[in-house]
């Protein structure tokens, strides 16, 4: 019987190796070629399925969006939008018989309405300054959306065009600030706030609900709408922050207003630290939201929280939960709630029951990156692994069975490139403690042959790497590379304290696990000790900068929008809370500024490095990598700069990062010896398509 079995074992891996060497490599361009398929919307009768299918044009630079409908099993799919013209956020009217969504096809982005009666869609909104994340009440006679205004002017806020002109045309060209937060992620307020705004269907009228200097709601990395109505359609709950120094502060609160506008009233006041993502339960008796307990800890434990309307006190549900809570929503009989949590290296479903507080796993082990419910106990979601693009599926509640595959989008290119799966690795890192690692074996992979090796460190610091789709899990594997990434102390997914030690230590704990991992990968029978390379970002791009400072393990590095001094780092960031909190004080106050800064070894200082930044990160200024590059220069340490003109934190998808990925695999062949680059990285920053907008 075993050795059936194994040779059974033996026939299905030779099956899997042939069907793999039958496919093309994965390669920067294919990366253009998935199509990303959004998050699904069911019509309230549970007739019919929204969702967005985004595809890209590599040559033009372009992002086309659009909004698709299907019957709930998959079938008869309709594509109601052609002007791909950032089609999204699809919405239904109450009775099912059209939809709302946003789109740009006019100029900036306005509400439509689509009609299923006559097939046709009509420009509803006509916002001067643009339309953000539209929230329909439950009676469907209001819009509520965000925008950008000149408080001053609240909903009649238009275009200043003496200011426009004098920012493009005129002899001056300034920014003047009073207080601090006066720029944030790659824009200048220049005198503008994010306000909430009511718009009314039924009189074609425009209301500010938040006529005050405050950010309403506040920005939320990673998306999420910040303000919910309430069941009778009469009372919107936002998120606000109105401490006197947003910048140093998470402190963002819950405030309630009418509809019609008003004084909003504050009901989160008792907690000084981080209060949102609100939604009112379906009876209308609670309102949920995510909370925080440490002030200025803007990766505290994400909590799932009760606010009851007519007692007025507020209670924790999710406290037996170690791990972050993150997108929710309410089951009709507003008995129970469906949300997602970050649980290693995955994002799967769980469901918790009010009364008891009894949390339930609904999904098994998935990463779900958004879904929804109907009335016949059908759960829908969005989904992929490391080697599947995202696509829509459906399974029965409450045991995760039936789970059917609706869209098939990606399906011809699944079926002609290599797109690789992930391994997972444990290794005993820090105190013993294991952390998780996943690894991905390049194309065409031979156990008996040695090849090059990248290891990938996630930013945050506080998050986790996925078993999920990625373009740096595809590209260089597809390349000829081993990749690996890790989750060292920091991440999310372990249990809060796990995440939680890494602050105060970025160079400590974590580096600690990096390097064991790295010997464990160096270890391996088919990794090339001796042709080993690291890359991050963010705080990724920190640890490189620390590697340098450290090791010389690596035979070069490439590091992305990374941190090098962290004193100055402190003074150019736009939320100092971050490094106020992690670093434990500011650079007058706090020795770890110096025990941490890469920029303090610069003796040890050897490796080959690649650094990538964007001139519009205000998180992690460009002048950081500036800074790197001239001492690694001085020193005559092979090193190549790029910045991105146009380019934040996050540079663009279409338009950056093909650079992003060429200059890499140009780098890493250099050094490591994998497949070489395909494209001149000197041509391509000529190349108009990947430097102006």
């Amino acid at each position: 019987m075993k050795k059936t079995i194994y040779l059974l074992c033996t026939f299905i891996g030779l099956s899997a190796a042939t069907a793999s060497s039958q496919k093309k490599a994965f390669a920067i361009e294919d990366l253009y070629k998935v199509r990303a398929v959004g998050a699904p919307a069911l019509s309230p009768d549970g007739m019919h399925v929204a969702f967005t299918v985004t595809n890209y044009d590599l040559a033009k630079g372009k992002t086309m969006t659009d909004i698709y409908v299907m019957n709930p099993d998959g079938q008869n799919k309709k594509q109601i939008t052609t002007t791909g013209k950032g089609n999204s956020n699809p919405t239904w009217t109450n009775d099912s018989k059209s939809l709302y969504y946003t789109s740009s096809a006019s100029g900036n982005t306005q509400v439509y309405q689509y009609t299923f009666a006559n097939n046709q869609s009509k420009k509803i909104t006509d916002f001067s300054m643009g339309v953000n994340d539209p929230v329909l009440s439950p009676d469907n006679k209001l819009i509520a959306f965000s925008s950008e205004v000149y408080p001053e002017c609240g909903a009649n806020s238009k275009k200043n065009a003496l200011t426009d002109s004098l920012a493009t045309n005129g002899p001056v060209q300034a920014y003047v600030a009073d207080k601090l937060l006066f720029r944030h992620w790659t824009d200048y307020a220049a005198g503008k706030a994010s306000h909430i705004i009511m718009y009314n269907l039924e009189a074609n009228t425009y209301t500010d609900l938040t006529p005050d200097k405050f950010v309403s709601p506040i920005f939320m990395l990673g998306g999420g709408i910040g303000y919910s109505f309430s069941p009778d359609s009469k009372e919107l709950c936002y998120v606000s922050n109105h401490d006197e120094h947003p910048e140093a502060s998470t402190n963002a609160d819950l405030f309630l207003v009418s509809v019609t506008g008003g004084e909003a009233v504050n009901i989160t006041s008792g907690n000084k630290a981080w209060d949102g993502s609100p939604t009112y339960s379906p009876d209308g008796k609670y309102i949920a939201y995510r909370k925080q307990l440490i002030p200025g800890y803007e990766s505290d434990l994400f909590r799932l929280a009760l606010y009851n309307r007519q007692t007025k006190e507020t209670n924790i549900i999710s406290e037996s939960f170690d791990n972050w809570v993150n997108d929710y929503k309410w089951n009709a009989d507003s008995r129970s709630i469906y949300f997602q949590g970050e649980v290693q290296g995955h994002q799967p479903l769980y469901k918790i029951d009010i009364a008891s507080k009894k949390i339930s796993p609904v999904s098994g082990e998935k990463s779900i990156f958004s879904f929804d419910l109907d009335k016949k106990g059908y759960l829908y979601y969005s989904a992929n692994t490391t080697g599947k693009p995202t696509e829509l599926y459906r399974f029965k509640l409450p045991n995760n069975t039936k789970v059917s595959q609706l869209t098939a989008y990606n399906e011809e290119l699944e079926n002609t490139v290599d797109i690789r799966p992930a391994d997972t690795m444990w290794v005993a890192g820090a105190d013993g403690k294991k952390l998780e690692v996943f690894i991905v074996k390049p194309h065409n992979f031979d156990p008996n042959k040695k090849y090059p090796l990248i290891l990938n460190v996630h930013g945050g610091p506080q998050s986790q790497w996925m078993n999920s789709f990625r373009g740096d899990w595809q590209v260089y594997p597809g390349a000829g590379y081993v990749l690996a990434y890790a989750n060292p102390h920091g991440s999310t997914g372990y249990g809060q304290e796990y995440t939680r030690e890494i602050s105060g230590d970025w160079g400590g704990k974590p580096f600690t696990d990096l390097m064991k991992v790295t010997d464990a990968l160096a270890n391996l029978s088919y990794v090339d000790s001796t042709r080993m390379g690291a890359m991050g970002w963010s705080y990724g791009g920190y640890m490189m900068n620390w590697f340098q400072a450290k090791t010389k393990r690596f035979k070069c590095l490439a590091s992305m929008m990374g941190l090098y001094d962290l004193r100055s780092m402190w003074g150019t960031t736009e939320e100092i809370w971050f490094p106020n909190f992690d670093l434990q004080g500011q650079p007058w106050n706090s020795d770890l500024y110096k025990k941490f800064s890469p920029s303090e070894y610069v003796k040890n200082f050897a490796t080959p490095t690649l650094i990538i930044t964007g001139q519009l990160d205000f998180r992690v200024s460009y002048t950081q990598s500036i800074q790197y590059f001239s001492t690694l220069q001085t020193l005559n340490i092979p090193s190549r700069l790029i910045i991105l003109k146009n380019d934040g934190h996050w540079p663009s998808n279409v338009k950056s990062m093909p650079l992003y990925y060429n200059a890499h695999l140009d780098w890493f062949h250099k050094y490591l010896g994998g497949e070489p680059a395909p494209y001149d990285v000197d041509k391509m920053v000529k190349n108009q398509t990947f430097n102006d907008k």
